[in-house]
């Protein structure tokens, strides 16, 4: 008579034998262990799985972050969770001795133009876009941020047609070390400075400072949009 498989023993996670300075370390140990097994940014949740319901997990983050006070690499808050990262000042070492590090996902002018205004607008139609930049945005535009990951389809809009709205992605926020869309330059500062109002624009009052976009959407490197793409783009972490 074949044998009965034994039912996996409950993974403890109050850990409550133990008495309370070695609870915390084998807890620091853990939620470590996942996010530096974890390709991408971990969310709470997740590593509330490994602790016990009392663990303030910001404090364990931030022993985490005491501790590798100092080191090559570091733990960021990024797109609504948590990941090891290199430091930018290794950059240049890890690039010469693996070749990694180098930005594989360019964007153009107009690229970064365009992402902004989905960041800042969205959800928001192909069309509205076209309106922004006084010019069509061209599918083929739409499909290359979408082929980096950057933007992804939406709900479709109330105007006629339903057309697709466009929203961005984590996986935007990763790139450009964003935890959240509010860490993008405050809205009202760009208002009053002029450089964007969805309302003005949609109307016809002016375009978005910069917005001359080149019809062979060359970029040059001593163009400045002000976006905090272009400047995350050129700049961006290694993970």
């Amino acid at each position: 008579m074949a044998r009965r498989a034994r039912s996996p023993e409950a993974f403890d996670v109050e850990l409550a034998d133990l008495p309370p300075e070695l609870r915390w370390r084998e807890w620091m140990g853990r939620v470590e262990a996942v996010i530096f097994a974890s390709p991408t940014p971990v969310a709470r949740a997740v590593l509330a799985r490994v602790v016990g319901r009392d663990c303030n997990l910001d404090l364990i983050i931030d022993d985490l972050r005491e501790e590798l006070r100092g080191r090559p690499y570091e733990l960021v808050s990024v797109a609504g969770g948590w990941q090891h990262r290199t430091k930018k000042g290794f950059a240049d070492a890890i690039r010469a001795a693996t070749g990694l590090g180098v930005e594989t996902k360019p964007m153009s002018q107009s690229d970064a133009l365009i992402l902004m205004c989905i960041a800042y607008f969205q959800p928001i139609t192909r069309g509205e876009l076209g309106q922004f930049l006084g010019k069509e945005v061209s599918r083929d535009v739409i499909g290359h941020l979408r082929s980096l990951g950057f933007i992804a389809a939406g709900p479709r809009s109330p105007q006629p047609g339903a057309p697709y709205t466009y929203v961005t992605t984590s996986q935007l926020l990763s790139h450009f070390g964003f935890d959240t869309l509010r860490d993008l330059p405050d809205m009202e500062a760009l208002e009053d400075a002029g450089l964007l109002s969805k309302d003005r624009l949609l109307a016809g009052d002016f375009l978005i400072a910069g917005s001359d976009i080149p019809e062979d959407n060359s970029y040059d490197e001593e163009d400045n949009l002000g976006s905090p793409f272009t400047e995350f783009e050129r700049g961006a972490d290694s993970d």
